[in-house]
């Protein structure tokens, strides 16, 4: 029995004694943590997404603590609003950035780039741009399995069954990033966000040359740069055989958009400029009749009265007719006879 009572004493000393080490061991090693990280941390949206940056939003509240130029962070959830929330309860700037929307720069629908083949493997994009280049002519070309669907937290994209490309809900995107990253291509992009979901982009990103391209899509960009030279702006670039409209640049005067012999520059949330009417050619002025025309038509007719066809004055302009003949001949009809044809022994015989 006193064994057994010397025993938990024991324990109970030793488990003071560990416990009263273990409090100045954790005072010492204490790491002060500022107050405001945890306010901040309620001030963003709790998404956690990534698109920041950080793995959630509790690095992204200790950074915006922590440093004293925040102008490189930003919260794409939260937008513009939260950040200057943020920056004005922390009394630090927030740099001003416009708001973003995911874009799909593929135009390759089931109809315009058709399969060569057929993929059986894993329903993964990552995986199938592994193995091969896929499964249309076209190498750049989305392969539409759906790997950007899986990442989003927000719904905010969708694979369309009819086309068999990636749509995006402009109003749900967040611009978090994740479907940029998650695509093998290289296909979607951040934009700017235009008000009403207005939008002017190429939606290729083949560097293939025109030929190789039509044959793989038909609705592929193929260089010609016509875009480039109607833009007044300046913001269309021809490089590698790919055009690309620069957002900051653009003013949405789509323009370009009728130049594209392709329809690769699509066009959303608005309509197309009216094509122009082709000019009608100006109309040939007359040539003038050339010298040889009148030979082509032959001799010139001349109108003589049959009763003064006579031979002898054919051949001798001099030699008079008798008046009783020429009287008769006033009264006879005019005979058209060709100059050439007037020949005396012709008009004998008749």
């Amino acid at each position: 029995m006193e064994v057994l009572l010397y025993t938990i004493l024991t324990l109970c000393v030793l488990g003071v004694l560990a416990a009263i080490v273990l409090y100045f061991v954790a005072q010492k090693f204490r790491v002060e943590e500022d107050p405001r990280i945890d306010c901040v941390e309620k001030m963003l949206p709790g998404a956690n997404c990534g698109g920041c940056g950080f793995a959630g939003c509790r690095g992204m509240a200790e950074a915006l603590v922590k440093r004293d130029d925040i102008s490189a962070l930003f919260c794409p959830v939260g937008g513009g609003d939260t950040m200057k929330a943020v920056a004005a309860y922390l009394g630090k700037a927030a740099a001003e950035k416009e708001p973003q929307v995911a874009t799909v720069r593929c135009g390759g629908t089931c109809d315009k780039r058709p399969r060569t083949n057929r993929y059986d493997g894993a329903s993964s994009c990552a995986v199938s741009a592994s193995l091969y280049a896929g499964d249309t002519g076209c190498s750049f070309g989305c392969l539409g399995h759906g790997d950007c669907v899986k990442v989003c937290a927000f719904d905010a994209i969708r694979i369309n069954p009819a086309t068999g490309l990636p749509e995006v809900d402009a109003d749900k995107c967040t611009a978090c990033g994740a479907c940029v990253k998650a695509c093998p291509k290289k296909i979607i992009e951040l934009r700017k966000k235009w008000p009403k979901n207005r939008a002017v982009y190429v939606s290729c990103v083949s560097h293939d040359k025109g030929a190789v391209v039509m044959k793989a899509c038909k609705a592929g960009c193929i260089g010609c740069g016509k875009c480039e030279k109607v833009c007044p702006f300046g913001a269309i670039t021809v490089e590698g055989n790919l055009a690309y409209i620069d957002p900051q640049k653009c003013k949405l005067c789509r323009k370009c958009v009728n130049e594209c012999p392709t329809g690769a520059i699509r066009l959303v949330g608005m309509e197309p400029l009216p094509k122009a009417p082709k000019a009608a050619a100006p109309a040939a002025a007359p040539k003038a009749a050339a010298p040889k025309a009148a030979a082509t038509e032959g001799p010139k007719l001349v109108p003589l009265k049959a009763s003064a066809l006579d031979p002898l004055r054919l051949l001798n302009p001099l030699k008079t007719v008798l008046p009783a003949k020429a009287a008769a001949a006033e009264d006879r009809p005019l005979v058209p006879l060709k100059e050439a044809a007037v020949h005396p022994l012709r008009q004998l015989k008749h």
